[in-house]
């Protein structure tokens, strides 16, 4: 396959998990400006136009999002400016500079009612102010007549930032029991993996002779790990594998538990899991199991 033509690559939320893995990932697809918060911040429409204006990036990609569920309650119009406005007024910006864009969505749109893994082309009811958020996000870059890929996502979990794995491998060595709710269903994924199957596909759709470009491509794909489990099957995972590779002094017994006795701001969909099938067959990528992608994580922490 021939080289991709070299891109300017802005890429926005650079320190986040999946940000800080794109910089090694889409390193050969072109040059790359990329920027977090606060020099970047998406609730500020003057400070993206200037740094858009300044960078003229042929590829946006946004890995930045307002991410904490439960706030977003009490926190509804900063979450629409950081995941809806500012996702909208990037795609307005592409437009004008002929550029392409990459954005990441959630299974925090659905409901979780259906029972069996979502499409793409399922209808989004979103059950809290955080997935409200994300669906006007999508739905303003789908609307905004550029080239883009959306790739909604997870679970997501790395070894940097705050997320389930690294808390629980701090609450581990700090508590002798921990509760975990076991009645809510998905695939936690690899920021890793996210970054890797983004350029993979990055690769094909801005590459000559690959059969396709990425006007043709264009659209929403599920990007997960393959597989299901629930928060506490993945607590029980991390446990083995901290106790196998001695990642902690000690790891804490782990209770499951519903829902019902966890209750949050945010009420979450009960079932989150996506189908791979789009991905699969437009662009061949085969996500590994979310068991494969716990181990490959954690094997650098040993």
């Amino acid at each position: 396959m021939a080289s991709p033509t070299p891109q300017k690559i802005l890429l926005i939320g650079k320190d986040g998990q999946v940000g800080w893995q794109l910089q090694r990932t889409l390193a050969p697809l072109g040059d790359i400006a990329a920027y977090d918060h606060p020099t970047l911040d998406l609730a500020k429409p003057d400070q993206i136009r200037a740094i858009i204006h300044e960078v003229r990036p042929t590829l946006i990609v946004n890995a930045a999002a307002y991410t904490a569920v439960d706030k977003a309650e009490e926190e509804r119009d900063l979450a629409m400016a950081i995941n809806a406005h500012g996702p909208a007024l990037l795609a307005e910006e592409a437009r004008k500079l002929g550029a392409a864009m990459v954005h990441y969505s959630t299974d925090y749109v659905f409901d979780g009612t259906k029972g069996e893994p979502y499409s793409e082309d399922d209808e989004p009811r979103p059950l809290n102010v955080y997935g409200q958020s994300k669906l006007a996000g999508d739905q303003a870059i789908m609307a905004a007549g550029i080239p883009y890929l959306i790739f909604r996502t997870s679970w997501v979990y790395g070894i940097r930032g705050n997320n389930f794995l690294r808390t629980l491998l701090r609450l581990f060595a700090e508590r002798d029991e921990i509760r975990i709710v076991d009645d809510q269903v998905g695939a936690p994924t690899w920021s890793r993996q996210i970054a890797e199957a983004t350029a993979q596909a990055l690769a094909q759709a801005l590459g000559p002779r690959t059969g396709f470009s990425l006007e043709e491509v264009s659209g929403l794909y599920n990007l997960t790990a393959s597989g299901e489990t629930t928060w506490y099957g993945f607590a029980l995972a991390i446990a083995d594998h901290a106790n196998h590779q001695h990642l902690t002094p000690k790891v804490a017994a782990i209770r499951p538990i519903p829902s019902s006795d966890y209750p949050t701001p945010a009420v979450r969909p009960p079932y989150g899991v996506l189908s791979h099938q789009k991905l699969q067959e437009t662009f061949g990528l085969f996500m590994p199991s979310w068991k494969e992608q716990l181990a490959l994580c954690i094997a650098p922490l040993t």
